[in-house]
């Protein structure tokens, strides 16, 4: 990853004066996705792009030790290996970003990968997800207890009725104690975006995140009604390039929710590549939360080595 956001002072005299124009928003994103997307070699390359920046997740009830076995082996070998090795791409290292599990299957992930020999991160959500509406010692132990585990990146869920009520003072101070128990793992803050409102309150709780010391912010839990959308983005990566300008930090960005298809993955390339610049497009600072995305990916994949599509059930898990 990259180098930690120590975060800063609270500037609440910069948080206040924001306003956000959101129809300048809708028009931006209506250009991005109006873009061009690459054809061929040049498509499967940002697909290969795309795989390297997901955060293979698994965040189901009846999550067990073997399907968080099956996706850890699937992370680290994210496209059959025939595949790769037509593309001339078999040794060259390509896995997901990350494996994303509940803090109660952090175990069983670092167990699978470490049996496999792979170095691979394991993610876990934490403080309360998705809701974030537990006690705030339950919230930071639960943090300390996914790191004991042998997480080393830490999704926490913000405090969405602190950011609705305007507490941002409230909310650093929150986030900063997160940051504080996820010790040397790395922290994303989730905004969930979809409870936030308007597009000036997502701006505003995306800047106090970065000030408390969050390296990456993420759009959604993946569980409200609203999650991943191109004008809450733009929001969000207009206020990681203010920060970077203010700071000279880098805070990474993590779409998630309802991301289910290559075509879209190569929308978000884009966007970041648009709006940040190509040092934004890397696994350090750009993440794709997503869970069946990778399937659709593999199978665009499968169609440009062979030219024929792929039934789902010839892309299996392992």
């Amino acid at each position: 990853m990259s180098a930690r956001n120590p975060g800063t002072v609270l500037d609440l005299n910069r948080i206040c004066k924001v306003r956000v124009n959101p129809q300048s928003v809708l028009k931006r994103a209506q250009q991005i996705q109006g873009q061009k997307i690459p054809k061929k070699q040049w498509q499967a390359a940002w697909l290969l792009k795309a795989v390297t920046c997901i955060d293979l997740t698994t965040l189901a009830g009846d999550d067990t030790p073997s399907n968080v076995h099956r996706l850890s082996m699937k992370a680290i070998q994210p496209v059959r290996y025939d595949l790769l090795k037509k593309m001339d791409m078999h040794d060259k290292g390509i896995t997901t970003a990350a494996v994303c599990v509940y803090p109660s299957r952090v175990a069983d992930a670092v167990k699978s990968l470490k049996a496999a020999n792979s170095s691979l991160p394991v993610a876990s959500v934490a403080t309360g997800f998705p809701a974030g509406q537990t006690p705030l010692e339950a919230r930071l132990q639960e943090v300390r207890m996914a790191v004991a585990d042998g997480a080393t990146e830490i999704d926490i869920v913000i405090n969405r009725m602190l950011a609705l009520t305007g507490q941002w003072e409230a909310m650093y101070d929150e986030i900063r104690q997160f940051r504080e128990a996820c010790g040397d793992a790395h922290m994303k803050t989730i905004l969930a975006i979809g409870e936030l409102g308007t597009f000036t309150n997502v701006y505003k709780a995306s800047m106090v995140a970065m000030m408390a010391g969050s390296d990456f912010i993420k759009t959604s839990t993946g569980k409200e009604a609203v999650n991943a959308t191109y004008p809450v983005a733009i929001v969000m990566v207009r206020a990681i390039r203010d920060y970077f300008l203010y700071t000279g930090y880098k805070v990474g960005f993590k779409p998630a929710g309802g991301i289910r298809t290559a075509q879209e993955s190569l929308l978000w390339l884009t966007l970041i590549k648009e709006e940040l610049g190509m040092d934004w497009l890397c696994p350090h600072l750009f993440r794709l939360g997503a869970s069946s995305l990778l399937a659709d990916i593999e199978r665009q994949i499968y169609h440009h080595v062979t030219g024929q599509y792929a039934a789902y059930h010839e892309m299996p898990m392992v």
